[in-house]
């Protein structure tokens, strides 16, 4: 069986160049959740990626007090299926080569965007759709949507990605505090009571996050 006290946070965070006005209030953001994490008893290692048109592993599987300060350098135009899709995807092959019994028991995807698909290739909505639904309902993977200058829970939805786990945050300052705020929370609710007790992103969320 894979290892109960051993969880897997994953991130692919979008680097396009419409980031550029909040990219250091998503280095912040980023950070202060990777110290939330970091408080927690067991052990956590943590899978970042980024994309524009690109897409690039930044490292997989680093222990968490290994983490170093996010770098972020918005360019470029906003692959989201491509990216979503080939992050998804390496997280399960690296699993998969594991011994089951050094398999992280939890897996969190988190993906934050601040811009519609505009510039896929490789993957479609419907792909990367049922990719989640799978891994969700095989291996119980967490899937986290965070969008602005968007509908997030729309766009989530055509992704696969649960109603009450997409959150609109507003691209400014306090937008993105309050977003990565509400990950921090919902993390801390799901540690103490299950995942498949708690409900995802409040009304109080939605509403200090901006939308």
């Amino acid at each position: 069986m894979p290892d109960s006290s051993l969880c897997l946070v994953a991130a692919l965070l979008d680097r396009s160049g419409s980031m550029s006005s909040i990219a250091d209030d998503t280095r912040g953001g980023f950070d202060t959740f990777i110290d939330a994490e970091r408080g927690h008893d067991g052990t956590t290692v943590v899978t970042l990626a980024q994309f524009d048109d690109q897409y690039a592993m930044v490292y997989d599987s680093t222990p968490i007090d290994q983490v170093p300060p996010l770098y972020l350098v918005p360019r470029g135009m906003t692959a989201l299926y491509d990216a979503v899709g080939k992050f998804v995807t390496e997280i399960g092959s690296s699993l998969a080569a594991l011994p089951e019994e050094e398999r992280p028991g939890s897996v969190t995807v988190l993906v934050m965007t601040d811009g519609q698909e505009n510039s896929s290739r490789e993957w479609s909505n419907q792909a990367v759709r049922e990719l989640i639904e799978q891994q969700e309902s095989q291996y119980g993977w967490d899937f986290v949507f965070l969008g602005a200058n968007m509908d997030a829970v729309d766009t989530g939805s055509q992704m696969g990605f649960k109603a009450d786990k997409s959150l609109t945050y507003d691209a400014s300052s306090v937008g993105v505090s309050a977003a990565f705020s509400a990950v921090v929370d919902y993390q801390d609710r799901k540690r103490m009571h299950g995942m498949q007790q708690v409900d995802g992103f409040s009304e109080g969320d939605r509403r200090r996050a901006g939308r």
